[in-house]
C-alpha cells in the first residue's frame, strides 16, 4: 500500500449512526410495515409497550414513538437482504396497508419503499452494491440517511461537519445534484443533497450519532450557542450553519452520545425473516450475516 493510501483508512470522529427517530400514530401499521414487510426486528427488551417501539436494523435502529406522523425530508438507505424475499413480504402486507401511503417501486439497484405515512426507504440490492461502496460488505443495516437541502448549502454543511466534528466530508455531484457526503464509521454516511424542492418545514424528527471525541464538538457548538439538552453522556443540537459566516443552512436535531453511554455497542437482536414456522429446521432463525 502506498503511504498516501493510508488516508483511506481514517474513520474520523463520527463512529455510528445509531438511530433515526420518527413519531408514528399506529403501532399496528408500523408492525405490518417494518417487521412483516421490511423483515426487520422489534427490539424485544427495550420500548416494548404501546407508546414507543424500537426497530433493529443490524447495529442501528429506527425509533417510532407514538405521536403525529413525522416525515423525514429525504430518505433512508437500508440493507435488508435479497430483492425476491423483500418483494414477497411487501406483497403479503399490501392488504393490511391499503388506504395508506404504502407502496414500492423497483429500480435497477434498489427497491424504493414508502411507509404508511410517506417516509421513503431505499432497500439496496446486495448484488448491485459496488465494491467501492462503504456498505458493500454488510448484509443488514442503515447505510445512509439522505436529506434534501436548499441549493447552495452543501459546501457549507460539509464545512460544518469538518470544523465541528472533524469528520471526513466531501462535496460532489451525483445525478446532476450537488451533495455533501459525511463519513460515519466504516460503513455509513450522512448525505445532504441540494434540490430546489427542499421543504423548509421541519417537524422535529431526529437522528442519533456516537462520537469518539465528545467534549471537543460540544465546546465548539456551545461557543456558537447551538448546543442544548445536556445530559450525562449526551447533548443535542439542531442547526447546521456555515462555519465562516454562521448563516443557518438546515435544521435537523442530532442526539450526540459519547462512547461511555450505557447503550453504546449494545447487542441488538436481529432475526432472519425468511425463517417461518413452516420451514423451521431447528436453526437459522437468528440473523447470521455481517452487521458491519
Amino acid at each position: 500500500m502506498k503511504r498516501s493510501d493510508y488516508a483511506l483508512e481514517d474513520i474520523g470522529n463520527l463512529m455510528l449512526l445509531e438511530h433515526v427517530n420518527l413519531t408514528i400514530p399506529d403501532q399496528r401499521l408500523a408492525t405490518a410495515f417494518y417487521v412483516s414487510g421490511l423483515g426487520l426486528t422489534r427490539d424485544p427488551f427495550l420500548m416494548t409497550g404501546v407508546t414507543n417501539m424500537w426497530i433493529n436494523v443490524g447495529r442501528s435502529q429506527i425509533h417510532l414513538p407514538h405521536g403525529d406522523a413525522q416525515r423525514l425530508r429525504g430518505h433512508v438507505g437500508l440493507i435488508v437482504g435479497g430483492r425476491a424475499s423483500l418483494i414477497a413480504r411487501l406483497r403479503a402486507v399490501n392488504p393490511w396497508l391499503e388506504g395508506t401511503r404504502f407502496g414500492w417501486t423497483e429500480r435497477d439497484d434498489r427497491v424504493e419503499v414508502v411507509c404508511p405515512w410517506g417516509n421513503r426507504y431505499d432497500c439496496l440490492d446486495p448484488e448491485a452494491r459496488a465494491a467501492s461502496d462503504p456498505w458493500s460488505d454488510i448484509d443488514l443495516g442503515i447505510a445512509y440517511v439522505q436529506l434534501d437541502v436548499p441549493v447552495g448549502c452543501a459546501a457549507s454543511i460539509a464545512g460544518f461537519y469538518r470544523e465541528i466534528f472533524e469528520a471526513p466530508a466531501n462535496v460532489h455531484e451525483r445525478k446532476g445534484a450537488v451533495q455533501a457526503a459525511i463519513a460515519v464509521g466504516r460503513h455509513q454516511r450522512l448525505v445532504y443533497a441540494e434540490t430546489p424542492a427542499a421543504s423548509p418545514t421541519y417537524d422535529g424528527h431526529h437522528i442519533q450519532i456516537y462520537v469518539s471525541d465528545f467534549s471537543g464538538p460540544y465546546e465548539r457548538l456551545a461557543a456558537r450557542g447551538l448546543s442544548y439538552g445536556e445530559e450525562p453522556h449526551q447533548y443535542r443540537f439542531a442547526e447546521l450553519v456555515d462555519p465562516a459566516s454562521g448563516t443557518a443552512c438546515f435544521t435537523l436535531e442530532h442526539e450526540v452520545r459519547s462512547l461511555r453511554h450505557p447503550l453504546y455497542a449494545r447487542s441488538l437482536v436481529n432475526r432472519n425473516p425468511d425463517v417461518t414456522n413452516r420451514n423451521y429446521r431447528g436453526v437459522g432463525e437468528a440473523f447470521g450475516g455481517a452487521l458491519g
